[in-house]
């Protein structure tokens, strides 16, 4: 009685009262049951808050009344104070553009490189999906994100094939129930379709279909018939992995046999010599010589040099292997030596003679976010002094470290710096060459010269950065602007069953949580007066 007669009591009472209730009814509701326990803890919680109504009722009685004037003004306040809110939040919201992506996949969010490469599109393109029945959240979400960074470059659509037949056999896509196609179209009719019936659509697969609708087609050939490196060998020592990554990006591959050809073909945008064994015959030099003076460009992966131990001696033959082609490359400012680069302290799987780097001269366009790339006994670079004027040559890979490394000439695998044979560190382990034609119809020269072609083997290519420096050589060479990708996101579609008694709890929390809000500011209100 003494609780209940205490005014200071009532936001305690209230609250004791308003828990009983909705502990013993919530309960009840999801155990589908009327216990004795719960039924008397309803009671009580009811009986509590009517005493607490009553007493309220008690005490506005008593209380004398607010002046008319003070009461209009607080109206009139909180009404300008929420008007204000109001018009600053939307004005906000409209200036910044600040958005928070809770989901595990990231869902909502393009990666970096998608982002910046759909900011850059200047054609429209148009997205249809087709689906059967009603589209996944996740699949709404990716359309409206590829809208939004776009600002209307992108339209997109969701349509039922089956209901909207006549539209869907526009595209020749009469479909069943069980598939689900994207069609993405350029302006200029390009058309890629990409069939996700059997996983959620990536933004890996709607991206690189824009790119392979709005950009222009580049075709690199790889050198053969020298031992090089093949792009349809899939063991360890063949490039295929890097001939499928060129795919998504709208470069397609082809092998060339000059011995054969006897020409470089009009349409070779990047020529690549990955790797040769062999040396190539005078006349195949002065084809890829007047290739490159003629705007070509061109990618050289020199092999390592060969190596042997103290009791078997290189022969002359042994020698001969794994050219430098310093026949062509000194015409373009640099030579490669016959050493072996190690590096003492930024090496891989315990060989220093496989150097680790993050070693890069600024050539944003192809080292840009790059982490580390390793080598497989790479030679040293060193630029030529007596080269074109017009011809520009810059280091753009090279040792980690400048005192633990060097160009080892002891080919016999025992490894230690001897002054005046062998070269200091840093090393050069890659070079960029480009000569511009200012005064021509020819396109500039670009050569990038990386001695080592292990890395982009099908061996290495997927560790550290191996593929993106790959990518990102051939993407400069072939001198197109957007930027390449590699990216894997997958979005995985998770339903969450529940059974009834768990969307009965769920319902009794949504139901409650208002409730027991609304009761703390009346404890709150009761406690100021």
């Amino acid at each position: 009685m003494a609780l209940i007669k205490n005014q200071k009591n009532l936001p305690l009472l209230l609250g004791a009262g308003t828990l009983c209730l909705l502990y013993g009814l919530g309960l009840s509701f999801i155990e589908n049951y009327f216990s004795k326990l719960t039924a008397v803890i309803s009671l009580i919680g009811l009986a509590c808050i009517l005493v607490c109504l009553f007493k309220l009722k008690e005490r506005a009685q008593s209380l004398s009344k607010v002046s008319q004037w003070r009461k209009y003004g607080f109206i009139t306040f909180v009404i300008v104070l929420f008007l204000l809110l109001l018009v600053g939040i939307n004005y906000l919201s409209h200036r910044y553009n600040l958005r928070w992506d809770l989901t595990k996949a990231k869902q909502h969010t393009l990666t970096e490189a998608s982002a910046a490469f759909i900011k850059e599109l200047r054609q429209e393109v148009k997205i249809i999906a087709f689906y059967v029945g009603i589209p996944p959240k996740y699949l709404e979400d990716l359309f409206k994100e590829y809208e939004r960074i776009s600002k209307g470059q992108i339209k997109t659509e969701v349509i039922d094939p089956i209901v909207q037949i006549g539209y869907a056999a526009q595209f020749g896509s009469i479909i069943s129930g069980e598939e689900r196609k994207v069609i993405v179209l350029s302006r200029n009719n390009e058309r890629k379709d990409i069939d996700f019936t059997n996983r959620p659509l990536s933004e890996e697969q709607l991206t690189n279909a824009i790119i392979r609708v709005v950009r222009d087609k580049r075709i690199v050939y790889f050198l053969t018939g020298h031992g090089e490196y093949n792009i349809l060998d899939e063991g360890a020592n063949g490039v295929s992995k890097l001939a499928k990554l060129l795919i998504p990006n709208n470069v397609e591959t082809k092998e060339l046999m000059l011995g054969i050809n006897r020409e470089i073909p009009d349409d070779c945008d990047v020529l690549i010599i990955a790797g040769a064994q062999d040396s190539l015959t005078e006349e195949e030099e002065k084809i890829v010589q007047a290739y490159l003076e003629q705007g070509g460009d061109a990618l050289f992966l020199i092999e390592n040099t060969p190596v042997t131990t103290p009791d078997k001696p290189l022969s002359e033959e042994e020698k001969r292997k794994n050219p430098a082609l310093n026949s062509i490359l000194n015409h373009w400012g640099i030579d490669i030596a016959d050493d072996i680069v190690v590096d003492l302290s930024s090496h891989i799987s315990g060989d220093v003679g496989i150097p680790a780097t993050r070693n890069y001269l600024s050539h944003r366009a192809i080292v840009k976010n790059l982490d580390y790339t390793f080598y497989v006994r790479p030679r040293s670079i060193s630029i030529l002094k007596d080269r074109r004027q017009s011809i520009k040559v810059a280091p753009l890979v090279l040792t980690a470290s400048e005192k633990d490394s060097w160009g080892e000439t002891d080919r016999t695998l025992q490894i230690k710096f001897d002054a005046g044979l062998d070269k200091p560190g840093p090393i050069t382990i890659a070079s960029v060459i480009w000569e511009p034609k200012q005064e021509s119809e020819l396109s500039d020269t670009r050569i990038i010269v990386f001695t080592d072609a292990n890395f982009l083997s099908n061996a290495f290519i997927t560790q550290y950065s191996n593929a993106k420096m790959g990518l990102n050589v051939i993407n400069w060479l072939s001198e197109l602007d957007y930027r390449v990708f590699i990216d894997q996101k997958e979005i995985k579609v998770e339903r969450l069953e529940l059974n009834s008694k768990q969307k009965r709890t769920v319902a009794v929390i949504l139901f409650v949580m208002p409730i027991l809000i609304a009761t703390t500011g009346i404890m709150t209100w009761l406690r100021k007066d």
